[in-house]
């Protein structure tokens, strides 16, 4: 397969022998049978290279294809997962824009693809105010082929919003297209039960829903995150009644909340030194909860920690704050700050400051009022080198940040996670104090010791059963034996 190198984009044969998740993608979507799977990366990589996928951009693309919104990102569904729109109205046949608007399809999935790592959409087909003009079979199949046959492992659902009865038997054709698996992702939705699978804080207002988001082009609508909160996090009128003495406690809180990172930094540290055969021979050594707690993306700006979920509590948990520890890993003042796509929700102190070369900074994050974190919350986390001759203060941070080029950002995200009832693995904060759940890992840890001291029990006594039993059919044999030989010499005798 690899040595036909002309017949697909030598980008892609590379990233095929390094990114063993993409391999896991095909094999997981063509169910482990292998042939299957490499017909899929054939079929895929063929395409690839023909719709130049790996080189498309904003500028290759005729500039109304943005304009008109046929296409974007936008929103979350109730499992997290992005939104792809399709909103049908917009577009019209045209056999001569047919091959850009495909590539434009191709832009979005590899634009979300690359920036995203491979994470699933939820396709939206917003059928409102369509008839047959609009309909397009062809277009629809390619968009339908393109996570069947060239993405793999990309599609969650397909969530069609009022399809005409026009369209009914242009739909049982669609079908045909589908395997079960994918016929089984379609999901028929009107106003009444959209927010089965959408909440409406991500459908607008003829869909039932309270998103006020407006498409307009440009810039590209590649994300939701919203500007950087202030420092003090939004202001609302529940802030302007903000006694004093909250205040005050959020300023102490700040304090106790970094002398214990810097305890539990010790201890991340101190385990980070631990060699790979201590770490078999003595896990006990470790805290419990070590494998949440200490996962860290290592960025070349930033290493970031937790590296992919802030855990929150449900309401009735009560668990509403999060930490984010940033580690500067350059010789240079490192710019960073913090953007949501929920900022009515959340106070991050800071949101927009800097880091100093091989020092750590804490980022408190707050749910606040009566909000509860939802998993289709999002943060981003922005960060760029500062020469050392600029200064770190407001004016400085907020004229750097106009000035540097995108390509020197460095951006992460992290999505939000909410724990119904067992405390949360992460860095979480609750009450004035870093958290670690030790209580609970320590009665798990208790509980773990008593199951093994049971398990030891039980397996002596199966092995005392089976020495038993050894014996017993030993024993047997010898009686069987003598009973033999003794009947041998009673018949000789008469003989």
């Amino acid at each position: 397969l690899l040595d036909k190198s002309d017949k697909y984009d030598s980008r892609d044969v590379e990233r095929l022998q390094q990114d063993d998740k993409w391999v896991e993608n095909y094999l997981i979507w063509r169910h482990d049978v292998v042939d299957d799977t490499l017909k899929m990366i054939d079929e895929s990589f063929q395409w690839r290279k023909e719709y130049t996928v790996n080189d498309l951009s904003e500028s290759v693309l005729p500039k109304w294809l943005f304009e008109i919104g046929a296409l974007f990102l936008h929103g979350y569904d109730k499992e997290g997962y992005k939104l792809f729109w399709f909103k049908v109205k917009h577009h019209t046949r045209d056999p001569k824009q047919q091959l850009d608007k495909k590539k434009l399809v191709a832009f979005w999935l590899e634009h979300y693809a690359k920036r995203d790592h491979g994470k699933p959409l939820t396709v939206v087909f917003d059928m409102a105010e369509t008839g047959i003009s609009h309909i397009d079979l062809d277009f629809v199949r390619f968009i339908v082929n393109c996570f069947t046959d060239y993405y793999p492992n990309f599609l969650t659902k397909i969530v069609i919003f009022e399809m005409p009865w026009i369209m009914n038997a242009a739909f049982k054709i669609v079908k045909g297209w589908l395997g079960p698996d994918a016929i089984s992702m379609l999901k028929f939705t009107n106003k009444s039960d959209i927010q089965e699978y959408i909440s409406g804080e991500y459908l607008p207002p003829h869909m039932g829903g309270t998103d006020s988001f407006k498409y307009s082009y440009p810039p590209l609508v590649d994300d939701d995150f919203q500007t950087p909160l202030c420092e003090n996090g939004p202001i609302t009128n529940e802030d302007e009644h903000e006694s004093k003495e909250e205040l005050d406690a959020d300023t102490k809180e700040t304090g106790e909340l970094n002398e214990a990172q810097n305890l539990n930094q010790k201890k991340m540290n101190s385990i980070e030194h631990i060699s790979k055969s201590e770490e078999t021979d003595k896990t006990e050594v470790k805290p419990k909860n070590a494998k949440k707690a200490l996962t860290t993306f290592k960025g070349p700006l930033l290493h970031i920690s937790p590296a992919e979920e802030l855990y929150f509590g449900s309401k009735e948990t009560g668990e509403k704050k999060c930490l984010i520890v940033l580690t500067n890993v350059t010789k240079n003042v490192v710019a960073f700050k913090v953007r949501t796509t929920a900022p009515e929700k959340y106070r991050v102190k800071p949101s927009n400051s800097s880091c100093e070369p091989g020092t750590s900074l804490d980022i408190i994050v707050s749910l606040h009022g009566g909000f509860s974190a939802s998993l289709q919350d999002r943060f981003l986390i922005m960060a760029a080198e500062m020469d050392q001759s600029s200064g770190a203060g407001a004016p400085e941070l907020t004229q750097f940040w106009k000035d540097v080029p995108r390509t020197k950002v460095m951006e992460h995200r992290l999505r939000c996670h909410v724990i119904e009832s067992s405390k949360p693995s992460s860095l979480t904060l609750k009450d004035n104090a870093f958290n670690v759940p030790a209580k609970t890992n320590e009665d798990l840890h208790i509980q773990l010791t008593r199951l093994l001291q049971i398990n030891k029990r039980l397996e002596e006594q199966m092995n005392r059963c089976l020495w038993f039993q050894q014996l017993s059919v030993v024993l047997s044999l010898l009686s069987v034996t003598v009973a033999a030989f003794c009947f041998y010499l009673a018949y000789a005798q008469r003989s």
